[in-house]
């Protein structure tokens, strides 16, 4: 039965000519459109390459090379501490109060400013790959170098920089205190 109803409802009755005739006055006159058998001219399909992601990366890269070292700025003992805006300032004392498991670590000791920021940026894009939410990168406190603290305001730039890091704080002493910050990643 309602197989029934539903054939009815979708079947057209055939037009009379009556119908036909009172179309053609409500149309009006028309003109045939030229036959084109050729299909519709498609837009090529857009790369699978992000493009725009490529081109911030290059910029943040360059911006970074361009940026005049602030270690002088930044002393041997100074605590470093961010909390990216929008976010709960709780997450920021948790986490200076070494209330998140680290789950994994990087050393950037005798490492060069350039390995170092290769090093930093591959290991934040695992460490957020695998869903890690907190990790700890060891910097040192830059009393052996002339310049100061260079590695340490390198890993501050970086990680202000990185839209993964929601937050970060000089590690508590037993973790490394000032020579060492706790990075709290994006949970995704």
């Amino acid at each position: 039965m309602a197989d029934a109803v539903n054939r009815r409802r979708t079947s057209t009755p055939p037009a009379t000519p009556e119908d036909a005739r009172l179309f053609r006055e409500a149309v009006g006159e028309v003109r045939p459109l030229a036959r084109d058998d050729r299909a519709p001219a498609r837009r090529p399909r857009p790369s699978d390459e992000p493009l725009q992601f490529l081109a911030d990366e290059a910029r943040v890269r360059d911006e970074l090379l361009a940026a005049p070292a602030d270690a002088l700025a930044m002393q041997a003992g100074e605590a470093l501490s961010w909390l990216r805006d929008g976010h709960d300032p709780r997450l920021l004392r948790r986490l200076r109060g070494g209330q998140f498991a680290v789950q994994d670590e990087i050393d950037l000791h005798h490492v060069n400013a350039e390995a170092a920021r290769a090093m930093v940026r591959t290991f934040l894009a695992e460490a957020a790959a695998q869903r890690r939410r907190c990790v700890r990168i060891v910097h040192g406190k830059g009393l052996r170098s002339p310049q100061g603290p260079v590695l340490k305001a390198l890993v501050d730039r970086l990680l202000r920089q990185h839209g993964d890091v929601l937050a970060f704080a000089s590690a508590p002493a037993a973790q490394g205190g000032t020579g060492a910050v706790l990075v709290l990643l994006r949970a995704r």
